[in-house]
């Protein structure tokens, strides 16, 4: 029988005091001083049967729009795209949906061979020579990739393109906060890294320079010219934030010579599940190798020379370095990093390059027609899934008239750049149709607000 929780029954509670040799839960809290203890009853709803309660919930969670229900064209960092069936059924196992970090490994084979091959996928991906065993989501993996160019290089001072997800950057703030960096945001320009004013800003006390490609506006970064750029001052680590699946058509940035190569997976086989969990990736040098954040899973053979699986590394230096350290991690996402393991094994090498090319042909598709109904495309350099289109009037009113209509609008990008006031950011990913696209492109068209 499926249980969704255990009831506590009045003799439960009764049973546990006595066997530790309380005889009331005051008792138990008797050495917390009675000044401090909360006094009187909890400002919340009196508790509901489950039948009660299931339907309340459930009239809440009907009131969500949803991606099966709406035609989505809302990325910004969680995509809708296409999941292999067969990613349920594996992560749905008990073995693995219920798996934690696999300390022993005479007893998580598959929980460690299902990590390995996730970070071979990744490395193979993004051109790095090793991968880590994942992170909780993108923006986790840049500002950890911020703190450790820091602490290998021994300088403060991480120059951040504007173009990367804004998000993102709030995260590397809070990161760079403990540790004393400085984060200095360089300018776009057309929707790209301002590479003057990022030369202009290289020097000596430079630990890293940050870019996103594609960026946040779907514009792909020139990562040959950033390099170099950064050529003049090789000290500096270069870190570069992608997205995964664009990696399946244009190349990897570890053959423009990067550092240090983030980004998130939830393309893979992650829902968007209305904004996480997620799963991060990070992928480095072998020189790097013992810096990295989290875990390396690595292969060997037994006693008897089968192949086996274990923890090679595991960088929890928070646990030793204290506050010397460069990283908090200390947990993984391997149920995401599984799912992310399944679908791209699904999908195969040519299905992952088949599925950036439809994301890029439909995309294209979509920017043309844009233009053929009168709109104004803000950007017009190469780009990967997304464009940012001009509204006749606010996004967020035209955003509410296309959800009446079945539509899931674009993001409103005045919300992160007033400059960019009564622009959207529109995703088209492989799953939208030319039926889909063009009667977005007819009800943007119709809007009156």
């Amino acid at each position: 029988m499926s249980f969704r929780y255990l009831p506590m029954t009045d003799k439960d509670k009764q049973d546990m005091l006595d066997s530790i040799g309380v005889s009331s839960t005051d008792e138990l809290f008797e050495d917390i001083p009675e000044t401090v203890r909360f006094q009187g009853e909890l400002n919340i709803k009196p508790a509901k049967s489950e039948p009660a309660l299931m339907k309340e919930l459930s009239a809440m969670a009907s009131k969500n729009a949803n991606t099966k229900e709406y035609v989505s064209f809302l990325g910004a960092g969680v995509y809708d795209h296409y999941i292999p069936s067969i990613v349920d059924h594996v992560i749905s196992r008990s073995e693995f949906y219920t798996a934690y970090t696999p300390y022993q490994p005479e007893i998580s084979q598959g929980e460690l061979q299902a990590i390995f091959e996730f970070q071979t996928m990744i490395s193979e991906l993004t051109g790095m020579e090793v991968a880590n065993s994942s992170m909780y989501d993108g923006g986790t993996s840049l500002a950890e990739a911020v703190t450790l160019s820091a602490g290998v290089t021994k300088k403060k001072k991480i120059l951040v393109s504007k173009t990367i997800h804004p998000q993102s950057l709030q995260v590397i703030y809070t990161y760079a906060k403990g540790q004393n960096l400085e984060v200095i945001e360089i300018a776009a320009k057309d929707g790209l890294t301002d590479l003057d004013a990022l030369e202009k800003q290289l020097d000596e006390e430079t630990a890293s320079v940050v870019i996103q490609y594609p960026n946040f506006y779907g514009q792909i970064e020139p990562l040959a010219e950033v390099q170099e750029r950064m050529a003049k001052q090789k000290k500096a680590m270069f870190i570069v934030s992608s997205n995964p699946l664009a990696l399946g058509y244009l190349t990897p940035p570890g053959e423009f010579g990067a550092d240090i190569v983030v980004g998130d997976t939830q393309v893979f086989g992650i829902p968007a599940q209305f904004g996480g969990p997620h799963c991060g990736y990070f992928a480095t040098t072998k020189k790097l190798m013992r810096k990295v954040p989290g875990r390396l899973v690595g292969e060997t053979k037994d006693e008897q020379g089968r192949r086996g699986y274990v923890l090679t590394l595991q960088a929890r230096e928070q646990h030793i370095r204290r506050d010397k350290a460069t990283s908090n991690i200390c947990s993984n996402q391997a149920l995401n990093a599984l799912a992310t393991s399944v679908a791209l094994s699904a999908l195969g090498k040519e299905g992952l390059k088949e599925m950036a090319y439809q994301n890029m042909q439909k995309a294209r598709y979509a920017f043309q027609s844009l233009q053929q109904a009168g709109f104004k495309v803000t950007f017009t350099g190469p780009f990967f899934n997304e464009v940012v289109v001009q509204c006749p009037a606010s996004v967020s009113a035209i955003n509410q008239s296309l959800y009446e209509k079945g539509y899931i609008g674009g993001y409103d990008l005045a919300s992160v750049d007033p400059q960019l006031e009564g622009c959207m950011l529109l995703a088209v990913t492989e799953l939208r149709t030319k039926e889909e696209i063009d009667g977005f492109i007819k009800e943007l068209g119709d809007v009156h607000v």
